[in-house]
């Protein structure tokens, strides 16, 4: 008995796939269909007003949706441009922020020769010392006391 080869059963066969082109019509194919659909209407029976004008306002609509979506694409872009331009201008401002609302040595060098409490101790500001990001005070009794620690200042 003969074997029958697999690959010529109807259930191995592939199928060619057709292609067929783009899978959308654009505004020149729509205008193509129209003007072959004239070209070869019957001239005794020719295509009714209300037809033609429903296929010319099918096609007015196809075109300024097209313009629209250009349009919308284009603005895109442009906000994208600027969006970036804007988060370099927030960082920029959030950093301004950030430097102004970090206490200077300009600020705590008023304190000199007052009298500052903290934890219920006090005294008297001899000089100011930025250490880092951190700003200290030295007292006139030798001591040092990080500003953030002081609750009041006075004469």
């Amino acid at each position: 008995m003969t074997a029958i080869d697999p690959s010529l059963l109807l259930s191995q066969r592939q199928v060619a796939q057709r292609e067929t082109g783009k899978s959308s019509l654009g505004k020149d194919d729509f205008l193509k269909i129209l003007i072959a659909q004239l070209q070869h209407q019957d001239p005794l029976n020719p295509m009714e007003d209300r037809e033609f004008i429903s296929q010319m306002a099918n096609f007015s609509s196809l075109e300024q949706m097209v313009n629209m979506s250009n349009m919308m694409s284009k603005f895109i872009e442009t906000q994208t441009g600027t969006s970036e331009k804007l988060t370099g201008t927030l960082d920029a401002l959030q950093k301004l922020i950030q430097q102004q609302s970090t206490p200077s040595l300009a600020q705590y060098s008023e304190w000199i020769g007052k009298t500052v409490t903290w934890d219920e101790q006090s005294g008297v500001v001899r000089a100011v010392v930025q250490k880092g990001t951190d700003i200290w005070l030295e007292l006139e009794q030798g001591e040092t006391v990080l500003a953030s620690r002081v609750t009041k200042v006075s004469q």
